[in-house]
């Protein structure tokens, strides 16, 4: 897989960038601390596998044999990153609650991550659109297929644990204004990168 590398940063930068997910762990932690998180990122975690299962598996396997079908989702995959930067760019700060409510039970926190992961659109769609253009034609589609969704997956689980960390030695700064608005103007800036870099990808061959 040639474009495994690409595939990590983009990956990284999609999972890293402020969106539902991102707002459910940092909520979490800030109401229940760090142990509080694990049910819900579990949950997007496996949502993650869902999405990919559904979303992917015909998709890549078009790609795979189409140069066409390729480019024309590598634009609109480049464009939909450019309208999620632009719009993030735009959006109001995010707004953390760090208010202490009631324990939730792992296994609410897990269906609350499954179900919030399983309607996002921006999993959807990068499943959709640019996960396929990672799969290399001259190797088992079946085996690329599991290692980039289980690189997404524990992607998901590394990333959502360090912002959970985060979380407790930053509540201050996460619950102002200003420290929302810098994670849109950061995800916004990340969003529009891997855009042109995605873009300028070339299919294996």
């Amino acid at each position: 897989m040639k474009l495994y590398p690409l595939f990590l940063l983009m990956a990284t930068a999609t999972i890293f960038s402020p969106g539902p997910g991102v707002v459910m762990t940092l909520s979490n932690a800030l109401r229940y601390g760090f142990r509080g998180t694990f049910g819900g990122i579990l949950g997007v975690a496996f949502g993650a596998l869902i999405v990919a299962g559904i979303s992917a598996t015909s998709v890549g396997v078009v790609l795979a044999a189409s140069a066409t079908a390729f480019a024309v989702l590598k634009y609109l995959g480049a464009a939909y990153l450019i309208f999620l930067g632009i719009k993030l760019w735009r959006a109001p700060a995010f707004q953390f609650t760090e208010k202490t409510t009631h324990e939730a039970s792992f296994k609410r926190r897990f269906l609350e991550g499954l179900s919030l992961q399983i309607t996002n659109p921006k999993a959807i769609f990068f499943f959709l659109s640019i996960f396929p253009q990672f799969i290399d034609p001259d190797i088992s589609y079946g085996m690329q297929f599991c290692v980039l969704v289980l690189t997404y997956s524990t992607l998901i689980m590394l990333i959502h644990s360090s912002y959970a960390l985060f979380a407790g030695r930053a509540k201050n700064w996460l619950t102002s204004e200003k420290g929302g608005s810098r994670m849109n103007k950061i995800g916004a800036a990340t969003f529009i990168f891997f855009a042109c870099m995605l873009a300028g990808a070339k299919r294996s061959t």
